[in-house]
């Protein structure tokens, strides 16, 4: 166990849901393709072609991942694939819209997904799982995950990775503190000045009896 926030989970080691790093035309078909329900609701909320667009990559995203992806990093044939399926312009592109055009279709999603956002809920569902997964397990991507199958059970909006991340990292710290000063604290004064022995060399042999109980074992005998 580390003490320390240094160790940094790999989100490819997690199950942090995230795009492919190449789409499948089955993929777009099955994930991506939108209904004709779908499209006719997204038409009665935009008022032109690039907020349509926009509004329908969003719902898709969402239905696949369970956040809101940045509009950069949704893959380029997935765009394509949207605007091709309701029938866009090409010269229809994808860019991020003002803050307030953003803010009101992920309202409008969220609506739809019947999902309401609480930031407070999601880090208190989070913080629980991986508080309680830090008793027995040490990897951070594994108390990630924990904490990705909680939030999804409990039917709430993903955080950003670095989010869990840096609430691991937090969370992991104090728990192995405690593990650490409950051990601490059992360790009398007698074995206190047995363990610094350990480390004292021996100016003869040049040798610590800790480097003595690092010694290969002799070959077994009857």
């Amino acid at each position: 166990m580390a003490i320390s926030g240094v160790r940094v989970a790999s989100i490819d080691r997690t199950a942090y849901p995230r795009f492919a790093r190449a789409v499948s035309a089955r993929e777009l078909a099955e994930v991506f393709t939108p209904s004709a329900v779908e499209v006719e609701w997204a038409r009665g909320k935009t008022q032109d072609d690039q907020h349509l667009l926009a509004l329908l990559v969003w719902l898709k995203a969402y239905q696949r991942l369970g956040y809101f992806p940045k509009l950069k990093d949704v893959p380029a044939v997935v765009c394509e694939h949207l605007r091709e399926a309701i029938g866009l312009p090409e010269v229809v592109v994808l860019e991020d819209a003002a803050e307030r055009s953003a803010k009101r279709h992920r309202s409008f999603v969220r609506k739809r997904m019947g999902v309401t956002y609480d930031a407070v809920r999601v880090r208190e569902v989070a913080d629980e799982a991986i508080r309680k997964a830090a008793q027995a397990k040490d990897n951070p991507a594994d108390l990630i995950n924990v904490a990705l199958e909680e939030l999804v059970r409990a039917e709430c909006e993903l955080p950003g990775y670095t989010t869990l991340d840096e609430m691991t990292k937090k969370i992991r710290t104090e728990v192995n503190r405690g593990f650490f000063t409950l051990v601490s604290g059992r360790v009398d004064a007698g074995a206190r000045a047995l363990l610094a022995r350990l480390l004292l060399v021996d100016p003869i042999t040049r040798r610590s009896v800790f480097d003595g109980l690092k010694d290969v074992a002799q070959a077994a005998s009857l």
